[in-house]
C-alpha cells in the first residue's frame, strides 16, 4: 500500500495508553478515524523507589508503537495520552521524564498524563460534570464540575479501597474464620467457600500475608462472597455495606448542582445483582438529583477520547498536575 493511500494519511495521529496492574494496553489512530490498531501486553509497568517506572513503560511502549503505526499506516503520533494507575501518588519521576522520552523516541508534540481514574471518568461520562466509580481490585470515586476534579478513596487494601473486591474479599474471609472459630458474627456457607478455594483455614495466614499481590488474593474471594448472598445473611450483609461504602465515595465526589451523571465501570460490577441492587438503593438515596447512567467505555476508551480532543483543540475535562497533566514537547 502506497503512503497516499495509507488508512491514517494526511490525518494527526494519536496514541492513546492504558497502563494498571494487568499489563499496559495502545491504541494507535486519527483525530477524523478513530482508532486504527491496538495491541497489548500482559506485563505490569514496574514501580520501584521513584514510583512508577518510566523507562520501563517505554521499553514496552516503543515497539508496540512502531507496530501499531506499521499496521495502521499511520504516521507518527503527534498527541500520545498515557493513563496509568498510581499517577497521582506515585507518578513524579513519570511525569519529569515521560514527556521528553515520547518526544525523543516517537516524536509526540502532545503529552497528557491522566490517572486511571481520570481516563476511567473520561470513558465512562466524557466531558460532562458527574461523578464515577471505578471499582475492581481496588476502589476510587472521581468527579468534576469542569472546573476541578475531587477523589475519594484510592487508598489501597490496608487503609481503603472500601468496597472494593479486596474489602469484600477480606470480610468474607473474616466471616469464614469466625465460623471455624466459633465466634458471632460468622458465615458456615463463607467456611466451606473459603476452604474450597484456599484449604485448611489455619494454612490462610501463611499463604497470603507475604504475598505481593495479596489484594488480588482478596479480591478473588469476592465472588464467592456474592454467589452466597441468595441464601446467607451474612455474605448479603457484606455487600450491602460495600454498596454503602461506594455510595458514600460517590457522594464526596459529585457536584451538588444541576442534574449530574453517575456511572459505574470496573470488573467487580460483574458481581451482579447482589451488589448492584443494594447500590443502587444507596445512590438513589443520596443522590436524588443525579442521573444513573450507564458507563459509555473503560479507561482506555477515556484515554482516547482525551487524545482525540487534545488534537481537536476541543478538550474541556479540567487539567489538574496530580491527575490530568498536559505538556507540549520539542521534536528534535
Amino acid at each position: 500500500m502506497s503512503g497516499g493511500d495509507a488508512p491514517g494519511a494526511g490525518a494527526p495521529g494519536f496514541l492513546a495508553v492504558d497502563s494498571g496492574g494487568s499489563g499496559l494496553r495502545a491504541v494507535v489512530g486519527t483525530a477524523d478515524r478513530g482508532v486504527l490498531a491496538r495491541r497489548a501486553s500482559r506485563t505490569p509497568v514496574r514501580t520501584g523507589v521513584r514510583g512508577i517506572d518510566p523507562g520501563h513503560l517505554m521499553e514496552q511502549l516503543v515497539p508496540m508503537v512502531r507496530a501499531l503505526t506499521a499496521e495502521s499506516g499511520t504516521e507518527r503520533p503527534e498527541v500520545a495520552v498515557v493513563g496509568a494507575a498510581g499517577l497521582a501518588t506515585l507518578g513524579d519521576a513519570l511525569r519529569a521524564e515521560l514527556p521528553a522520552a515520547l518526544a525523543r523516541d516517537l516524536g509526540v508534540r502532545t503529552v497528557a498524563l491522566a490517572a486511571d481514574a481520570v481516563a476511567a471518568y473520561a470513558g465512562a461520562l466524557g466531558p460532562r460534570p458527574g461523578a464515577v466509580v471505578a471499582a475492581g481490585t481496588g476502589l476510587i470515586a472521581i468527579g468534576t464540575d469542569l472546573t476541578r476534579w475531587r477523589r475519594a478513596d484510592g487508598w489501597g487494601h490496608l487503609l481503603g479501597d472500601c468496597g472494593s473486591g479486596a474489602w469484600i474479599g477480606r470480610a468474607g474471609l473474616e466471616a469464614a474464620l469466625r465460623a471455624y472459630d466459633g465466634r458471632a458474627g460468622s458465615s458456615t456457607r463463607l467456611l466451606a467457600a473459603a476452604e474450597d478455594q484456599f484449604g485448611p483455614m489455619p494454612e490462610l495466614p501463611g499463604t497470603l500475608y507475604p504475598r505481593p499481590d495479596r489484594a488480588a488474593v482478596l479480591a478473588s474471594f469476592a465472588p464467592r462472597v456474592a454467589g452466597c448472598a441468595a441464601d446467607d445473611p451474612v455474605a448479603a450483609g457484606i455487600l450491602r455495606t460495600a454498596a454503602r461504602h461506594m455510595a458514600d465515595s460517590a457522594v464526596a465526589v459529585c457536584p451538588a448542582e444541576g442534574e449530574p451523571r453517575v456511572a459505574l465501570t470496573g470488573g467487580l460490577f460483574k458481581l451482579g445483582a447482589p451488589l448492584l441492587v443494594p447500590l443502587e438503593g444507596e445512590l438513589a438515596r443520596l443522590l436524588p438529583h443525579a442521573r444513573r447512567v450507564p458507563a459509555e467505555g473503560d479507561p482506555l476508551d477515556g484515554s482516547v477520547r482525551i487524545a482525540t480532543e487534545l488534537a481537536a483543540g476541543t478538550l474541556t475535562l479540567p487539567g489538574d498536575e496530580k491527575l490530568l497533566f498536559t505538556v507540549s514537547t520539542k521534536v528534535d
